[in-house]
């Protein structure tokens, strides 16, 4: 699998070197487990750097319970399940979603997305060098924990970001996701983005933990992205199925994803 990724990280930067002043970022967001906002945060970090100005592709790898499509609203003709069974090319998948940002979906409810196989995700991985020439970000929204299927997509990733909530069992969750990835994919980026905080000193302490144990132990550097406060306006825009960061752009957790977006 590292071999396949290195191979995507060529791929993309001879793209990249290919007359285009624009240099494509792939980054993966992650958890050690569910529930802590990790598709909330690749759904509005997205709509952030968009309206940055960014060329910004969000994928749903989450294969087989996805949601990034039900988050947004939208309702997608194709999604991933059509480009794995061989109906349409990754590139034909690309949807239009909120603010510009484009959306490829995942599918959800799907056993066969549940069992793709290595060479079906190798081969999704080496197409996302098609994504590369119209995007400046490539958000892929993995999986929760530590899956054949999501550790094929952080090793994709040059850059990961790795979500957490100031709980002692989603921590320790976290380090472990951080420990997969200092094995497999040591050269990469990754951010810590700590979610739901009472405050500013909470995150930091969240963070200051994992990069304590992770430079001791792993010998792996951790930078902090920052801190989403906690905010009920959050749980109402999931179920009116839009991004909080557009139905409450002045709300603290639009306020703290603008930060990370502008970091």
């Amino acid at each position: 699998m590292r071999d396949q990724a290195e191979r995507l990280r060529e791929l993309v930067n001879s793209q990249n070197q290919k007359g285009a002043p624009r240099k494509v970022r792939i980054i993966a967001v992650t958890s050690g487990k569910g529930g802590v906002g990790k598709t909330n945060l690749s759904v509005n970090l997205s709509i952030c750097l968009s309206r940055m100005g960014k060329k910004v592709t969000l994928i749903d790898t989450d294969l087989g319970l996805a949601n990034i499509d039900l988050m947004l609203g939208i309702i997608p003709k194709y999604h991933l399940g059509h480009f794995f069974a061989g109906e349409q090319e990754l590139a034909d998948v690309v949807i239009e979603g909120p603010a510009g940002v484009q959306v490829i979906a995942g599918g959800s409810g799907l056993q066969e997305l549940a069992d793709i196989s290595s060479w079906q995700l190798e081969n999704c991985i080496n197409n996302l060098v098609t994504l590369a020439e119209d995007n400046d970000f490539i958000i892929l929204d993995t999986g929760a924990g530590i899956s054949n299927r999501v550790i094929h997509f952080l090793l994709a990733a040059e850059e990961i970001i790795v979500v957490t909530i100031p709980e002692p069992t989603s921590i320790a969750d976290a380090y472990g996701v951080i420990k997969i990835i200092s094995k497999e994919n040591p050269n990469a980026k990754i951010y810590i983005a700590v979610n739901m905080v009472k405050s500013d000193q909470e995150g930091e302490q969240v963070v200051e933990r994992l990069r304590m144990v992770a430079e001791k132990f792993l010998q792996m550097p951790l930078e902090s992205l920052g801190y989403i406060h906690y905010d009920s306006n959050v749980p109402k825009a999931v179920k009116q199925q839009q991004p909080f960061s557009l139905t409450h752009p002045q709300s603290k957790a639009s306020q703290s994803i603008m930060k990370m977006a502008q970091q």
